[in-house]
């Protein structure tokens, strides 16, 4: 009786409030943002400048350049294949590309007589080679870096497409964070101080950039899901015979003449030349069906007696096979020539700059609670102290993928 009596008159302990299903939201949207946000923000960095990464390319190598008023008529494919194997220095020939614009010399990949991998770059018209390239250039550096830094694919790819699920987390938190986030298209950047300035900056940026959140993560996840085994099947498959007579001379310029006629209008983009072990030619390009990587459409041809074997067409591609082949021209904006490769580069300037805001928020928010005066000098600092022991997991990650650049170069 005594310990009712104790246990009535004692007060009633109150049970801790749980926490607001808001608050919560943006303790996520924050963890997400902020601990691997150096990783992050290096790997949307480097894949903004893998969009443009040939045009980098053509800025740093004088012989990928040609006079656009030099250029006349369709791409001279087989003088090109002709010329790269003559070339001094060259022992195989393996892939003709068609240039990106008008700008662009056509680019061959090549194996030279001491095993190196390299370029050679001839004017698309005349097919005259006009100077040699590493294989190891911008184009080939920041596209490795940015998909699996330069580690194995098997390791690397997973590790970075995995990414996209903190990004697909932190687009559908920002719905819950951002209250009334429709209405925040047209509100200006207020200048009251660098706390203001930055908020203002990654809620504008944010719903501008939500459409593109959205593409970049679901392509994202997607490549996670093909590099755990859920890859798409090939479209056909044929039994190359690796023996046979020896190529007649001549016999090249036959069959680029055969595959073109078998698919008029097939916009050949490049050109996989026959070896050795493989007597086929195959043109690759685009046809009709849209949003597809070249390799949808192909024309092979047996250059031994220059008939087409097969033709494949991206409209007769399985729901899977096309959800594969869209993926490249979605996540790399490469689809629309240079008006969405553009796009895709200011975007994806503006989705790095998503992740470095919301770090400088955090900082600045940090300072103003310790009665700090908030900087802009001081505003990323947060960056590093704010993402505890993850922060080293992020620089050891970028740290292995620009030392593995080495590797890149020499194994080239």
């Amino acid at each position: 009786m005594a310990t009712a009596r104790a246990s009535l008159g004692a007060p009633a302990q109150r049970a801790k409030p749980a926490p607001k299903a808001a608050r919560l939201w943006w303790q996520v949207h924050q963890w997400v943002g902020l601990k691997l946000s150096l990783f992050m923000a290096f790997i949307l960095f480097t894949g903004t400048l893998a969009v443009v990464s040939q045009e980098i390319d053509w800025l740093a190598q004088p012989a990928f350049r040609v006079s656009p008023s030099s250029v006349e008529g369709p791409v001279a494919w087989p003088q090109i294949a002709e010329n790269a194997a003559a070339y001094p220095g060259v022992s195989a020939v393996s892939i003709i590309e068609a240039p990106p614009a008008s700008a662009f010399a056509a680019r061959v990949s090549v194996t030279f007589d001491d095993e190196r991998a390299g370029f050679l770059y001839a004017h698309p018209s005349t097919g005259d080679i006009q100077g040699t390239g590493p294989w190891a250039g911008a184009a080939r550096v920041l596209r490795n870096l940015h998909r699996h830094l330069n580690l194995p694919t098997k390791i690397g790819v997973p590790i970075v497409a995995s990414l996209a699920i903190l990004l697909l987390i932190s687009l559908v938190s920002s719905f819950v964070v951002y209250k009334r986030w429709w209405r925040g298209f047209a509100k200006p950047l207020r200048r009251r101080d660098a706390r203001t300035w930055w908020g203002d900056f990654h809620r504008l940026s944010g719903v501008w950039s939500l459409w593109f959140v959205a593409l970049i993560s679901l392509t994202g996840i997607w490549y996670l899901a093909e590099s755990l085994g859920l890859d798409a099947p090939p479209q056909s498959r044929f039994e190359a015979a690796a023996d046979g007579p020896p190529l007649a001379e001549g016999s090249l310029a036959t069959a680029f003449a055969a595959g073109i006629a078998a698919q008029p209008g097939l916009r050949i983009e490049a050109a996989m030349l026959p070896d050795a072990d493989n007597p086929m030619l195959e043109l690759q390009g685009q046809y009709e069906a849209m949003l597809v990587r070249p390799r949808a459409n192909a024309v092979w041809v047996d250059v031994r007696d220059n008939r087409v074997k097969l033709i494949t067409d991206g409209r007769d591609l399985t729901v899977h096979q096309r959800i594969s082949e869209m993926a490249d021209p979605l996540h790399f904006g490469t689809f629309g020539g240079y008006w969405t490769k553009a796009l895709w580069f200011l975007f994806g300037l503006l989705l790095t700059g998503l992740s470095l805001s919301g770090a400088a928020i955090y900082s600045l928010r940090i300072a103003r609670e310790r009665g700090t005066a908030p900087r802009l000098s001081t505003a990323f600092a947060g960056m590093w102290t704010g993402a505890g022991r993850w922060r080293w997991l992020s620089i050891g990650l970028i740290g292995t993928g620009l030392v593995m650049i080495g590797y890149l170069v020499v194994s080239g």
